[in-house]
């Protein structure tokens, strides 16, 4: 079983506006309350050290290793970009995908580490992620390796974390290597494939973050599950007990209507699937297999979706088929 980092505090929850969708109103999920010491705790000064050397593993998305503290760390939040990265910067509230170590200041015990794992998704975001994270990231480059040295302040605050032995007093080293950032202007980076099947609903190739069209046939629905490749990705193939991050618009077959989308909504949509089995089984099996970095048309028969118990109020329908079009951002 996938050990969870133990920088978030619960497992995204991702379904709560799809189990009661019936608009198309917004959709995100965070994770719940940081270990952080506070939400109100002011923002940091940032400084350059001191800061321990890494003694090996000295390459980007290499496993470090990291040397003890020397003397007394800063009670200010020390950060230094160890190797520069080329991409995008990463703003506060996007969510990056990221390869870490992390180790007490004065004694060098490793208490978590996602290099022999995978790598971390998260939302730099309060209440997601410790505040030194949040605040030591922000506008550094994808493709940069980060060293910070985090107080208690900024990191569990005063209460520590009993299940890392992390105490309250402890100053905490991390290093990040930024493998990649996602926000509500990210699209599928895939590459087109034919949409041939007259009989199947057409969907848009535009990767400028909007939404894409939906054109759907005035054919009776297949009954069974269809998930095919709009822009296929060349990322690994998601696994069933994955936790994805995407893009997604749903449209009810018959009316054509809208019930849910991320797409300039300023969110994200981040769940698990097998979470997402347990409300839209068809949606969760249309993702399952597909490559990251693909946009993806799912169409979902009744008995794989709402059934005979739409949510109430909305505009899906006993017996309704849905198309979701979906674009795969990352998946750990």
């Amino acid at each position: 079983m996938r050990r969870r980092s133990l920088l978030l505090a619960a497992v995204p929850a991702g379904l709560a506006t799809l189990a009661g969708c019936g608009d198309n109103s917004s959709s995100s999920s965070k994770a719940s309350a940081s270990p952080s010491a506070s939400a109100s705790v002011p923002p940091p000064k940032i400084v350059d050290g001191p800061l321990p050397a890494i003694t090996a593993g000295t390459k980007f998305d290499e496993k470090p290793t990291v040397a003890k503290g020397s003397g007394d760390p800063s009670k200010n939040l020390a950060v230094k970009t160890v190797i520069a990265g080329s991409g995008k910067a990463v703003a506060e509230n996007d969510f990056i995908q990221a390869n870490y170590l992390g180790q007490i200041w004065s004694t060098a015990k490793v208490f978590d580490q996602s290099y022999d794992r995978t790598p971390l998704l998260m939302q730099l975001a309060a209440g997601s992620i410790i505040d030194g994270w949040r605040y030591g990231l922000a506008g550094k480059k994808v493709g940069s390796r980060v060293l910070m040295a985090v107080p208690p302040t900024w990191g569990y605050g005063t209460s520590g974390n009993s299940q890392a032995g992390i105490k309250g007093t402890d100053t905490l080293v991390f290093v990040v290597d930024v493998l990649n950032s996602f926000n509500s202007k990210s699209s599928s980076t895939g590459k087109e494939v034919a949409q041939s099947d007259a009989a199947l609903p057409t969907v848009g190739t535009n990767t400028d973050g909007k939404a894409p069209s939906i054109e759907i046939p005035k054919v009776d629905p297949p009954k069974k599950l269809v998930a095919n490749y709009v822009l296929e990705g060349d990322g690994a193939e998601v696994q069933s007990a994955q936790t994805v991050l995407c893009q997604f618009k749903g449209e009810v077959w018959d009316s054509g209507k809208v019930f849910e989308q991320t797409y300039e909504s300023g969110r994200l949509a981040q769940f698990s699937l097998e979470q997402m089995q347990q409300v839209l089984k068809g949606l969760a099996q249309g993702i399952t297999g597909k490559k990251v970095g693909s946009r993806i048309v799912v169409v979902t028969p009744p008995d794989l979706a709402y059934g005979n118990n739409p949510p109430s109020g909305g505009v899906v329908k006993k017996g309704s088929t849905l198309v979701f079009t979906v674009d795969i951002l990352a998946a750990m």
